[in-house]
């Protein structure tokens, strides 16, 4: 890789004023892992809506567990205790089928999106781009621009080097550790953790945890950096088979830019020539360091930043935006684009998509603050007592989805005239976050009893809060007649 700096000087056509680009690269091939990148920052409306894109999906990651709801964590994953609270919501294991809906939902909504516009996801949103991202803009702030970044590479270690590269690792250590204690607290109390973390009291699990993210973080996001992306990275390996001639994402166009040719200023043009001047200026913002002049390559996070770089090379040079652009490739073949609709994968995914989310409603409309299941006792189905009277037995199952425990009261409708009811005339209390099981009997006169087979639907309320109940209809069974 040809290191050397040479600065051109480039006319603009119609103002006539001399723009001056530094060329740093006469070639450039992507980084096999014996090279650091370190890519330019250009600003642009790509590199302004990635770093929105950014904060806005993981800003809430540092954020959302210390908000607080009825003095309680409002979000937790409450491993210890196997529930999840969300504000007044409890999941309990036995709606963990909603969370698989939702990873349904997650995979294809990027598989849908990707048929459409390729790895916007991998450019814009990804956990790896993002802290990748803030690493690196840490070591810019540190140690200076792309070019002083090389030139302390490969400067000997004196005072200066020793302490930018210690305060930047500093930095990045912080950066690590504060993911991983903001991952944990997802997990347990904020406010406990931390107080266990600075008296050093942590669980073992605790501080496993923290180490583990926290090199992780380190290492993936400071050191490996795009490498991350190009081997480690599953969804790179399949993004081929989810793209077609149809996918958006940044492609050069070949015809209006080709043959390439350096503008210098009085220089008499004796050749057609298209309108990139060979700048490298694209090469330079990517990333991964990506050449997309090249074609679509593995290394492509569809981030756009080097179109960000060409339009602002374009400006200068009087020449249209464009010539980097999303765009399909039949797009630039000049075949007709199809819309997102036309897409049927993408209609595919739409559909189990709106499947999955219609399962996820319909679980949290019913998901309720009790659960109630009723057996009837099969052997016998019913007991004709001494005194005409007709008795069914019933084993009742709650389980109670809040925090706290309370009473319930057992009713009845339906059934048999003037029945009773048996077991509960005691309100039992439900503990919070377990099954309760306790029996009941109902009791009927057996003159009412006409039908062999007679619903009856029951109903548990808390004593204190009618509006926590649960109801189940089961049957009550005498004699035929």
């Amino acid at each position: 890789m040809n290191q050397e700096v040479k600065k051109e000087e480039v006319p603009q056509q119609e103002a006539g004023e001399v723009t001056t680009i530094y060329r740093e690269f006469e070639t450039w091939t992507v980084n096999m892992g014996d090279k650091t990148i370190h890519a330019k920052r250009m600003s642009g409306f790509f590199r302004t809506f990635k770093d929105r894109a950014q904060l806005a999906l993981w800003l809430p990651f540092f954020l959302f567990p210390y908000v607080r709801w009825n003095g309680k964590q409002a979000i937790l994953f409450d491993i210890d205790h196997r529930q999840f609270h969300f504000f007044n919501l409890t999941v309990l294991p036995q709606d963990i089928w909603m969370l698989s809906l939702i990873l349904l939902v997650a995979a294809m909504t990027l598989f849908a999106v990707t048929s459409v516009a390729s790895r916007v996801w991998c450019g814009y949103f990804c956990f790896q781009t993002a802290w990748t991202d803030w690493f690196t803009w840490i070591e810019e702030k540190i140690e200076g621009n792309p070019t002083a970044r090389r030139k302390l590479e490969t400067a000997p270690w004196d005072a200066d080097k020793i302490k930018k590269k210690g305060l930047k690792h500093m930095a990045w250590a912080a950066l690590a550790l504060l993911t991983g204690i903001s991952f944990s607290i997802w997990f347990v109390d904020a406010f406990d953790y931390w107080n266990s973390l600075i008296h050093l009291q942590l669980p073992l699990v605790g501080w496993v945890t923290l180490f583990a993210f926290f090199a992780g973080t380190y290492i993936l996001a400071g050191l490996l950096r795009e490498q991350t992306c190009i081997w480690l990275c599953p969804y790179a390996r399949i993004q081929a088979v989810m793209s077609d001639a149809q996918t958006i994402m940044p492609t050069y166009d070949y015809t209006r830019g080709e043959p390439r040719g350096k503008i210098r200023r009085g220089a008499e043009v004796v050749a057609p020539q298209g309108d990139c001047i060979d700048c490298f200026q694209c090469v330079q913002v990517c990333p991964t360091g990506v050449d997309i002049r090249n074609g679509q390559q593995l290394g492509c996070i569809t981030c756009g930043l080097c179109i960000d770089a060409c339009d602002s090379i374009m400006d200068k040079i009087g020449k249209p935006q464009g010539l980097i652009r999303y765009a399909s490739l039949d797009e630039l073949d000049g075949k007709p684009a199809k819309k997102m609709y036309q897409h049927p994968r993408t209609l595919v995914y739409i559909g189990i998509i709106t499947l999955a989310l219609g399962g996820i409603v319909w679980g949290l409309t019913h998901l309720g603050s009790m659960t109630l299941k009723i057996m009837h006792e099969r052997q016998p189905l019913y007991v004709s007592m001494s005194d005409g009277s007709i008795q069914n037995k019933y084993d009742f199952k709650l389980l109670n989805k809040t925090d706290k425990d309370f009473q319930v009261k057992v009713t009845a409708e339906g059934g048999i005239k003037d029945q009773i009811i048996i077991g509960a005339e005691h309100e039992p209390v439900i503990h919070h976050g377990r099954g309760t099981s306790f029996t009941i009997f109902v009791k009927a006169p057996g003159k009412f009893a006409n039908k062999d087979v007679t619903p009856i639907q029951f109903r548990v309320e808390s004593v204190n809060d009618p509006m926590v109940f649960a109801e189940y209809t089961s049957q009550f069974y005498a004699p035929k007649k």
